[in-house]
């Protein structure tokens, strides 16, 4: 009989990992190439030019333009694409049988817009927290109840 191997992402909007549990008693173990980090930049860091000026009928106004999308939001969402996409490819090639999703909340709601149909088919739980500061080894308490770890 095949084991079911559960993945457990850990995610916010600038770094990502994923753990392994195939079974009762076998813990958490890292999925070797399967962890992402983007440096967590600020608006300021990304948008370097002052806004433009907009015309008003009389001229030119004095407020600027502010840009339509937060800047560190769209990269962000972005680099929760890049995950999700990776996690797609993964399901189709028989990687992970379940998934369980630890997130900050802005990226757990970018994620769940951004997974395919089959990676949310495979999805058991998910956990409104940002645990990716946390140890390995710490997190097994925070899966008590969802996986057998």
């Amino acid at each position: 009989m095949k084991k079911t191997v559960t993945w457990v992402l850990i995610a916010n909007g600038a770094q990502a990992r994923v753990l392994e549990n195939t079974g009762p008693g076998k813990g958490l173990k890292p999925v070797e190439g399967m962890d992402w980090a983007i440096e967590p930049l600020q608006a300021q860091d990304i948008v370097s030019d002052r806004p433009g000026a907009h015309r008003t009928p009389s001229g030119f106004g004095r407020g600027g333009m502010e840009p339509r999308t937060d800047p560190v939001e769209h990269r962000e969402a972005e680099f929760v694409k890049t995950v999700a996409n990776e996690l797609d490819h993964q399901i189709q090639n028989g990687a992970f049988d379940r998934l369980v999703i630890a997130a900050a909340p802005i990226a757990l709601g970018d994620l769940r817009k951004s997974i395919s149909p089959a990676v949310k088919k495979a999805i058991i739980a998910e956990l409104n927290k940002d645990l990716t500061n946390l140890p390995s080894a710490q997190l097994d308490k925070h899966f008590d109840g969802i996986l057998a770890a």
